[in-house]
């Protein structure tokens, strides 16, 4: 028995939206029918390459998708998700009837968070989504809230003989950052990085302290720092990068700031009067001092050594 709208499982919003992949259109009515009942927007795929079109038109909360179909099967389509920036982050739980041990390795090395045994059985399946749905949900959250302090952060897994390696997850600002840098695709990791990442291997295996890496391009530089080793052995790094519009857009972004706000804050770091800043930002004085008035309040401070102190303990990216 699925449960009635009233009895909505928790912490899930009006908005969730499931994707069901299946090829057989039973399995479709009798998953449809249930997360309809539980108050979800349902979109339905019978092949591979339909998924992958639904996903890009309106992108899940949640997939379930079966293992084994013609053409693309599961596998692959999990694996072309977790290959697109805008699809990594989505859980993907696997309906399979395939119990093998080597087809649910299959399943979690595709990126799968979980699995579910045919036939199904959707009061376990609404269970499992809720709990795979709200996991995704914070860590999303954690990673943009990161990002809106300036910290754009990537965890990469290195494997055993250190050749090569794989970005498991990174927040949106450090997925735009590696492209504009590297030019890689999401998960992927440029040569340079990687050896920098053994060399820091090797010093914490000498018990020594790592270094940065900095990686210039034309006038930006990108500075890479290590955070720690998480508990799955994978490398948790912070990326920053290091230019006058990349300080301007943290300021925006940390402290809720307008350009022009976030301009003229940055500028009072640098010790500009009023009239320097309208020099430089072609505003006159008084305009500038308007915009520093709000800068104040969205800061919650009074004087200009208060606002630019603040700004640089939150930030940590203004030098020189």
């Amino acid at each position: 028995m699925t449960p009635r709208p009233s009895e909505r499982l928790p912490d899930r919003t009006a908005s969730d939206v499931v994707l069901i992949v299946d090829d057989v259109p039973d399995n479709l009515s009798l998953l449809h029918d249930a997360l309809d009942e539980a108050g979800y927007t349902v979109l339905v795929a019978t092949s591979g390459e339909t998924a992958l079109q639904r996903a890009a038109q309106a992108v899940p909360d949640v997939v379930l998708l079966d293992a084994v179909m013609p053409g693309m099967d599961g596998f692959e389509v999990a694996r072309r998700l977790k290959s697109g920036p805008d699809t990594a982050h989505i859980p993907i739980i696997f309906m399979t009837g395939l119990t093998d041990t080597e087809h649910v390795v299959a399943a979690f090395g595709a990126g799968g968070v979980d699995y579910v045994t045919k036939p199904i059985r959707p009061q376990e399946v609404l269970a499992r989504m809720a709990a795979h749905m709200q996991a995704a949900r914070q860590a999303r959250q954690a990673r943009n809230a990161l990002d809106a302090f300036g910290h754009a952060t990537m965890a990469v897994h290195v494997s055993n003989d250190k050749q090569s390696g794989k970005a498991v997850w990174q927040t949106p600002l450090a997925r735009q950052l590696m492209h504009t840098y590297f030019a890689v695709d999401p998960g992927q990791v440029p040569a340079e990085l990687l050896q920098w990442l053994r060399e820091q291997s090797d010093l914490a295996d000498e018990g020594r302290e790592g270094t940065p890496l900095t990686v210039t391009r034309e006038s930006r530089q990108l500075v890479f720092s290590l955070q720690e080793r998480t508990s799955d052995d994978d490398w948790l790094m912070v990326m920053r990068e290091v230019s006058d519009a990349a300080v301007v857009e943290a300021l925006l972004q940390a402290f809720k700031l307008t350009m022009k706000e976030a301009e003229v804050l940055y500028w009072v770091v640098k010790g500009k009067t009023n009239r320097d800043i309208g020099d430089i930002l072609g505003s006159s004085p008084a305009t500038v001092k308007k915009h520093l008035e709000h800068v104040f309040e969205k800061l919650g401070v009074e004087t200009r050594n208060a606002a630019a102190s603040l700004a640089m303990k939150k930030v940590r990216l203004l030098a020189g």
